[in-house]
């Protein structure tokens, strides 16, 4: 007998090893039972459950929209239970003016190219909608398809980078010292420099600097950009005339992986045959070389030149202009149109959360849109001005600056519009914006200060981020659902210690497992963490929530370590028709309709611990507690051990009158686990082995029990 339980024990604790995911302690404690604790007092939060619990529709490859809004993946889609919808736009991301009606005006109408400004009326309704590369780019990659390049090394003496004319002081009212442009050149490895050669077209420096970076760390630059710089030698340049000369930087080559030019004056020059103002603010450069020069003059350029972002050296820019032409459109992507959104039934009759373009736009293409919405009576109460600037490097006072312009001009058509943002790509880590002189602030304090100087604090009406925290796909998922709440706790906290006010709603506007697809988005995993995002942002506060993934998809292995999966809660084929619904397809339905009483009564938020924690103090079981209208009280509970189930006991605690109420007899359950759902890896072509309906009965309260990976919903009446 000793024999056979050592074995056992032997064999769970080779389990627990190999999977990371628990201590010892709790290894060793398969029946011990857990206690949730809900602490009955002052409430944490409340809300209303049609108005909080909202999914996100996106841009997707050309000719997927038609082929996604069906009736019968419409009729899916909102089974789900969701109230209000987030429109997505992926043009922000892939450097792209949004074409959001494809009539509109060219400021040079002539040759069809310029500045752009949709219709504001149609007459017939907008079915689609396109985004246009932008052919003054600067950035070698993009947060979209990644499939742009820069044009400051691309080696074509016909094309330039030109940054953007909105952030000169002819449009902020503001000196331009305020808002100086700059270009970083990432070399990806030390790179001995001590030369550069320019090759300018108008409006071009007249003062700028040439700096390197100390930084030695091999980092992506997307986990820690540079922040200790130093100016070469002879690295400073005044009275410039627009020349294209070698200029030496320092007498000996200095090795460093980063080099940045900071352009701090415009010539203010005007190309030839153009007279739009905004071709002469700004600077534009047409080729970057960069390297050494040796004791006999002769150059050698340490700058891969290519059309391509692979084979050419990284670079970063401060913004880009705007201007594009007919041309420009992307082949390959589309956004849905308006109209098509807005009589799918999606929105359930609320308002949509609106986004507009500002860091690849114009103020006038934005207001254009709120006209044509409010002239086809389309609610909309609430615009995300832009999407992701952290993740684009750009700094905060120039997102201040273009968030003012594009206030103020949606301001023009409707007062009463809500604005906000910035919707950040970004939010686990303290970001770190790049410096500019000795600033060492983080970015959102920087962008509050911004318009708190500039008197539009008023214009900033909510706060957006999206949260993905688990990058790293490929690795055991215990540990990380483990993590999950101090990681979201810890961001919250940062952002108030930031000056974000509690007073203005907070929007987690995104959420899911990863940014990258992977296998835990579509196994039970995936449902867990949702569910913990959901609530456990409500109990630190949070106003709404969007789920990502809302439209049926297919399966993706962008981590290329074969794990294949997508954020999405229907895996549908290559028709984009749904043929199974994923774990988070369940998972948020138990949210939406057992967790909450569905509907527009409010709720209220209360805390609720669990007594089980692993080695670092971690709670393995999360719990969530809500006094529903219905007088039910509501506990949603988490189980994050792979491995073990666990009896529970349920207890109240008054913090008024001190008074301890242990719950007993019937309860009503929902459960939902891999008893239920199952996924069977095979590549691109994995899919559920089993997708059941989660388990739902009415038992007495000492006989559930939580399974291994999996979410419970109790509902239990207590006698006043």
């Amino acid at each position: 007998m000793e024999r056979a339980i050592s074995y056992r024990l032997f064999i769970r604790l080779i389990i627990c090893c190999l999977s990371e995911c628990l201590a010892l302690s709790i290894c060793l404690a398969q029946d011990q039972s857990v206690t949730i604790s809900v602490a009955i007092g002052n409430p944490l939060n409340h809300f209303i459950p049609s108005q909080t619990f909202g999914a996100g529709i996106d841009g997707h490859e050309y000719g997927d929209t038609k082929k996604i809004f069906t009736e019968k993946n419409i009729a899916a889609m909102k089974s789900v239970g969701f109230g209000p919808l987030s429109y997505r736009l992926r043009t922000e991301l892939g450097i792209e003016t949004w074409h959001w009606n494809n009539a509109g005006q060219w400021s040079d109408p002539v040759h069809q190219r310029g500045y752009w400004v949709s219709r504001a009326e149609s007459s017939k309704p907008i079915e689609q909608s396109y985004g246009y590369r932008l052919p003054r780019r600067g950035n070698t990659i993009d947060q979209a398809n990644n499939d742009g390049y820069s044009r400051l090394d691309d080696g074509d003496q016909h094309t330039f980078w030109k940054s953007n004319p909105y952030l000169d002081q002819h449009f902020t009212g503001e000196d331009n010292a305020r808002h100086p442009q700059w270009v970083v050149v990432d070399f990806t490895k030390s790179t001995p420099i001590n030369a550069l050669r320019i090759d300018w077209v108008r409006p071009y420096a007249t003062e700028y600097t040439v700096e390197y970076c100390t930084t030695t760390k091999p980092n992506d630059i997307e986990d820690e950009v540079p922040t200790e710089w130093h100016t070469f030698p002879w690295g400073t340049f005044d009275n410039e005339k627009g020349t294209s000369q070698l200029k030496q930087l320092s007498p000996t080559p200095i090795s460093t992986r980063f080099v940045r030019i900071m352009l701090k004056k415009s010539s203010g020059t005007i190309p030839k045959k153009v007279s739009d103002v905004r071709d002469h603010l700004g600077y534009a450069i047409q080729e970057i070389k960069l390297g050494t020069i040796n004791a006999g003059g002769k150059f050698q350029d340490r700058v891969r030149h290519a059309k391509g972002n692979v084979k050419q050296t990284p670079m970063y820019v401060s913004s880009t202009d705007p201007w594009h032409s007919i041309h420009d459109r992307n082949p390959n992507t589309e956004q849905p149109g308006f109209d098509r959104v807005y009589n799918s039934g999606l929105t359930n009759s609320q308002p949509m959360l609106l986004p507009v373009g500002v860091l690849y736009d114009t103020p006038e293409n934005a207001a254009a849109a709120i006209r044509y919405l409010k002239s086809h009576s389309y609610p909309v109460t609430q615009i995300e001005m832009g999407e992701e600037p952290d993740g684009q490097y750009v700094t905060p006072e120039d997102y201040g600056a273009l968030y003012i312009q594009v206030a103020d001009a949606i301001h023009a058509i409707d007062p009463e519009l809500k604005l906000g943002g910035p919707c950040f790509q970004t939010t686990i880590n303290e970001y770190k914006v790049w410096p500019i002189g000795n600033e060492k602030r983080t970015w959102m304090t920087r962008f509050l200060s911004y318009l708190k100087e500039r008197n539009h604090e008023k214009d900033y009406s909510f706060f957006s981020f999206e949260w993905y925290p688990f990058d790293q796909g490929c690795i055991s998922t215990a540990p990380q659902l483990a993590a999950h709440p101090d990681l979201l706790r810890g961001v919250i906290e940062r952002l108030q210690r930031d000056g974000l006010s509690p007073s203005i709603p907070w929007m987690m506007t995104e959420y899911g497992y990863s940014a990258f697809s992977c296998r835990a988005e579509v196994d039970i995993e995936g449902a867990l963490f949702n569910a913990d995002a959901v609530a456990l942002f409500l109990s630190l506060g949070g106003d709404r929530v969007y789920l990502y993934g809302y439209e049926p998809g297919n399966l993706m292995d962008e981590l290329s370590c074969n794990s294949w999966g997508n954020n999405m809660i229907f895996l549908a084929d290559d028709d984009l028709k749904i043929r199974y619904r994923t774990a988070t397809y369940f998972g948020a339905k138990m949210i939406n309709e057992n967790w909450v009483k569905p509907g527009d009564q409010p709720h209220e938020v209360y805390e609720a611990t669990s007594s089980l924690l692993n080695k670092i103090g971690q709670p393995l079981i999360s719990a969530y507690a809500l006094r529903r209208p219905d007088q039910l009280w509501s506990i949603l509970i988490i189980n994050k051990d792979p491995i073990n189930s666990y009896p529970i006991n349920l207890e109240f605690h008054d913090k008024t009158t001190r008074k301890m109420t242990i719950a007993k007899g019937d309860i009503e359950l929902f459960q939902y686990s891999r008893d239920q759902y199952q996924w069977k890896s095979n590549g691109e072509h994995g899919r559920p082995s089993k997708s059941d309906l989660p388990v739902h009965k009415t038992i007495p309260l000492d006989q559930v029990a939580l399974p291994p990976y999996s979410l419970s919903v109790i509902l239990v009446h207590l006698p006043d």
